[in-house]
């Protein structure tokens, strides 16, 4: 595990955010706010609109993300995520690559492009060596009984992004193949992803940028509220996009 000044100083280099909250763990639908700021110092401004979102049809469980928040703020009765358990991971999570079934990413998109093809698979059985990692079966010898194909024929992920989720080392059954992608539509929940139309998908993408160290904070709105101030994170705000968030901005570390 990291260390908690490793962890602050990830956070201190992040400089955009996206903040996907629910009602409560059992929710299935949440919300999805962007935010940036040009540094440390300066306060989140509210990128855009809040989007409606889906996640795991059970809810959400404290996951493994690149932060350990849930060290702080886990209550003994609060679920953990486990492979197959209908949740969305909750936490703070690195946003590495992302996909598509097209040749290249659309033009200006910034992060690492993954082309998505027939032998494009995500390794969910446990047992695997390659657990909760995209690989391509042509090139590696595979050893698992269990997997996703990657180029679906529903068009679900024609775009997305991976979600750095129980990673560098994966724990076997913590979880796999977490993900952002189209949804199937309003009110159908995911079996463990955060889910949105296509059109705001597009825009979240085209809005990353690997230089800016992007994050994902995904949590009941009770539990974001705890960490808040701690983390510096945004006061969640419902005014128009471009306004300055306040509240937000003091240095990492503060409680």
């Amino acid at each position: 595990m990291q260390s908690l000044s490793k962890q602050r100083n990830l956070m201190s280099q992040c400089t955009e955010l996206i903040v996907v909250t629910t009602p409560d763990w059992n929710s299935s639908q949440g919300t999805l706010r962007r935010y940036a700021r040009a540094n440390i110092r300066m306060p989140w401004k509210a990128v855009g609109e809040p989007i409606t979102v889906m996640v795991g049809k059970n809810g959400l469980a404290w996951g493994k993300g690149a932060i350990h928040v849930d060290a702080q703020a886990a209550q003994p009765d609060d679920p953990v995520k486990k492979e197959g358990d209908g949740r969305a991971p909750a936490g703070v999570f690195s946003l590495s690559k992302i996909f598509g079934y097209a040749v290249q990413a659309q033009p200006g998109w910034k992060m690492p492009y993954v082309s998505l093809t027939s032998s494009v698979e995500c390794v969910d059985d446990t047992a695997s060596k390659f657990y909760n990692q995209i690989v391509d079966r042509s090139t590696v010898t595979p050893d698992w009984n269990s997997s996703e194909h990657m180029l679906r024929p529903d068009d679900l992920y024609r775009w997305g992004v991976l979600v750095e989720h129980n990673s560098n080392p994966a724990e076997a059954r913590a979880g796999s193949c977490i993900f952002m992608h189209i949804w199937r539509g309003p009110g159908q929940p995911t079996v463990g992803c955060t889910a949105m139309p296509q059109a705001d998908l597009e825009s979240l993408i085209g809005w990353l940028d690997p230089r800016r160290s992007p994050l994902l904070v995904q949590m009941p709105e009770a539990e974001y509220q705890k960490l808040r101030k701690g983390w510096s994170w945004p006061k969640i705000d419902e005014r128009a996009a471009g306004s300055t968030i306040e509240d937000g901005h003091k240095s990492i570390g503060k409680r």
